[in-house]
């Protein structure tokens, strides 16, 4: 072991432990260590700790989705470029998804030579420092569920992979567009509720297309990030869209994000109508926020929470009835076989991916951000009937 490797696995340990001065003796003696030697111990590291991470289930979104959260800014670029140098030492076949998402993130590569210097913004101390605790993150990664074949693998990717460009997934998002930009919450329901339809009506279609296809699509999935305030109930918002797309979603709160199953419309609509009812929701409870301190109340955090998780329940109910009308509409005796033998396979699939999930029950804190939530999600609809109380599933 060089001299440089010595001093990067004695600032590592450092960091890991919990004595400050440790820390900091061992990253000073990194700091005065030849620089050139430091930077190719630390590259090589890292490419190395970021490659063991996609055959454990990771995609470099994850990774980057965790970075932002637990690094500082300089830290998740870092190990964002990390990824991009690691790409290059990546044996073939190298599937597209992941090139895909290697560019989305802007991560860049040019030289090895130099490479720190030129992302530390003249603060050497402070990149070795951002340096350190990015591979202090990525080594101490657990292994998640693996939703697609690895780089390099030789398996053949049947994953299913959400759609990202039709027609009618353009409609949708028009629909959607117009639901967040609208004053008036019944018009945004209504457009809402439009847009499920038309996604419920894609996913039958392309269930019986697929039935009778010589190679049928199997269950993939997709992962979205639940980040604080209201982690629980942004989790339980997607497990309640993802319910009514006829998908499973199991969420992974020390890691933020939630990893939904199902088939590519399925997983498709999930994504869309997530992040479209993200921002209505929260539109919803900022107004709810206005018209309680109108009313001389204060606004508190388990009102906000309250909110959202009523909001959650009762849209999840109203999704679940418009799924319900488009299959009714349908006049088709292979549909009810062919939809529950999807079904099936999606929960054989999140048994093989999650065979320990724990259930979260929801409590509820304040009456008054349960009643408005409700409301707000209740204004267009003819039928408020109570919520069910669905429990939050979680991975073990």
């Amino acid at each position: 072991m060089s001299s440089a490797e010595q001093l990067l696995d004695d600032a590592l340990a450092a960091a890991r432990g919990t004595d400050v001065r440790a820390a900091e003796r061992a990253l000073d003696r990194l700091v005065v260590g030849a620089g050139a030697d430091v930077d190719a111990a630390l590259l090589a590291r890292l490419t190395r700790a970021v490659g063991r991470l996609w055959p454990r289930g990771w995609q470099p979104v994850d990774l980057d989705r965790l970075a932002v959260r637990r690094l500082t800014p300089r830290g998740a670029r870092l190990l964002r470029d990390g990824v991009a140098a690691q790409r290059r030492t990546l044996p073939g076949p190298v599937p597209a998804w992941f090139d895909e998402q290697v560019t989305d993130l802007g991560a860049r590569w040019d030289t090895d030579a130099g490479w720190l210097d030129r992302r530390a913004d003249g603060d050497r101390i402070t990149a070795l420092r951002d340096a350190v605790d990015a591979l202090v993150l990525v080594e101490g990664l657990p292994p998640i569920a693996s939703l697609r074949p690895p780089p390099g693998s030789a398996a053949v990717s049947r994953a299913a992979v959400p759609a990202t460009g039709s027609r009618m997934l353009d409609r949708v998002r028009a629909l959607l567009a117009k639901a967040e930009s609208t004053g008036y919450p019944a018009e945004a329901e209504a457009f809402t509720a439009k847009a499920q339809e038309l996604m419920a009506r894609h996913s039958i279609d392309a269930a019986l297309l697929d039935a009778a296809a010589d190679r049928p699509d199997r269950p993939g999935g997709v992962r979205i990030g639940t980040d604080a305030p209201y982690a629980a109930a942004k989790a339980l918002l997607i497990q309640e869209v993802a319910a009514a797309n006829r998908c499973e979603s199991v969420w992974s709160d020390d890691l933020g994000f939630a990893t939904v199953l199902g088939f590519p419309a399925d997983l498709a609509a999930v994504e869309l109508l997530h992040t479209s009812l993200l921002v209505q929701a929260t539109a919803a409870m900022l107004r709810g926020r206005a018209e309680r301190g109108r009313a001389g109340g204060r606004r508190t955090k388990v009102y906000d929470e309250s909110f959202l998780n009523a909001f959650a329940l009762r849209i999840g109910e109203r999704l679940r009835a418009a799924s319900t009308a488009a299959a009714e509409e349908r006049d088709d005796d292979r549909l009810l076989p062919v939809l529950a033998a999807r079904s099936d396979a999606v929960r054989e699939r999140l048994d093989q991916l999650f065979p320990g999930t724990t259930r979260h029950r929801l409590q509820v804190r304040d009456a008054d951000g349960w009643t408005s939530g409700t409301s707000a999600a209740d204004r267009a609809s003819l039928d408020p009937t109570a919520p069910a109380r669905r429990p939050l599933r979680g991975a073990r």
